[in-house]
């Protein structure tokens, strides 16, 4: 008896391995993939400008790693006793304007230079919902707002804001524009979308739909268009194949530890390299050992212990030395 609705998923002909570089952006979702992969070692950068819910967001920072974009002082905006961006998660919001700028530009540059050699562009779109600023909002916090889109609103007044459903073919042009500009900037670069199983539940339940149901239309037309997109299901495994809120957290929005776990691992199977998730299950064993808190850290039991796991983290790093388990092997040196 099934009791899931079987979902094909088409394998990579040329998957992810241990060489790639990997750059991930867009909703909570995408960091979920990219902390995984960063815990098994794949070279990745993700969300340098924090993370991005919409298509416009997502090209506008796109476009600026392309430019090598550099923000000035006039484009920051002062409130709630910070410096913000609104094209930047708050995470980058700083008491200092200078340590602000620093901060965004350092990411800015790091971005610009990794996508340039990038193998890999994973972009997870989370809604059709895009917010600008309203003409009501004072002059000096318009400042590095682009075309009074943002991409996080800060915590700022909910009436600076109006709230645009993007069409389908507003977000098709856009996403088109970017990916010619991106093929242009990096000829080696192939893309990966996938549609964010997080419900935005504040914009109710019938909307999210809507807004979900034109990520996925303009997704599988630009993937039909060119030959170096692909499409990963995460939005299907979640919403059809285990469809029950037992794979959800307490809010009953975001896929809980069981179904994330399920995703991933579908996406191990059929977008990374054979040998590549081999290596990743022999360095997993490396990262439980580590995460593992010893009872009596002072006995012989332990002492062998992180001996036995320093001889293994050391052998991986010989054999695969393109590997970084620096951090890794001093833990165990301790």
């Amino acid at each position: 008896m099934d009791l899931q609705i079987p979902i094909h998923i088409s394998t990579l002909s040329t998957p992810i391995n241990y060489q790639d570089n990997i750059m991930l952006m867009g909703s909570c979702f995408t960091e979920h993939i990219g902390e995984k992969l960063d815990e098994l070692k794949f070279s990745i950068l993700q969300n340098p400008n924090g993370i991005l819910f919409d298509p416009a967001s997502v090209v506008s920072s796109l476009v600026s790693y392309i430019q090598n974009k550099q923000y000035q002082s006039e484009e920051l905006f002062y409130y709630n006793e910070v410096w913000q961006s609104w094209q930047h998660h708050s995470r980058f919001s700083k008491t200092d304007l200078q340590d602000c700028l620093r901060g965004i530009n350092a990411s800015q540059q790091e971005a610009h230079t990794y996508l340039k050699t990038a193998n890999w562009l994973i972009i997870t779109l989370g809604t059709s919902f895009s917010y600008r600023l309203t003409e009501q909002v004072p002059q000096s916090f318009r400042r590095g707002a682009v075309r009074g889109a943002v991409a996080n609103n800060h915590r700022t007044p909910a009436g600076w804001f109006n709230k645009h459903l993007l069409t389908i073919e507003e977000t098709t042009t856009m996403l088109d524009n970017c990916l010619h500009q991106l093929f242009q900037f990096n000829p080696n670069l192939k893309v990966i979308f996938t549609v964010s199983p997080v419900r935005h539940i504040r914009d109710g339940v019938i909307d999210n739909n809507r807004s979900k149901a034109r990520l996925i239309e303009v997704v599988h037309h630009l993937v039909n268009k060119f030959d170096k997109l692909y499409y990963f299901p995460a939005y299907e495994l979640v919403i059809d194949v285990l469809r029950d809120y037992r794979f959800y957290d307490i809010d009953m929005v975001h896929p809980n530890y069981q179904a994330t776990h399920f995703v991933l691992d579908k996406f191990m199977r059929h977008f990374v390299d054979e040998k590549a998730q081999q290596l990743a299950e022999e360095i997993k064993k490396i990262v439980i050992a580590r995460k593992h808190k010893p009872f009596q850290p002072s006995t012989e039991a332990h002492k062998r212990f992180l001996k036995t796991h320093l001889e293994k983290a050391q052998e991986l790093q010989r054999k695969y030395p393109f590997l970084n388990l620096d951090e890794d092997i001093r833990y165990f040196l301790q």
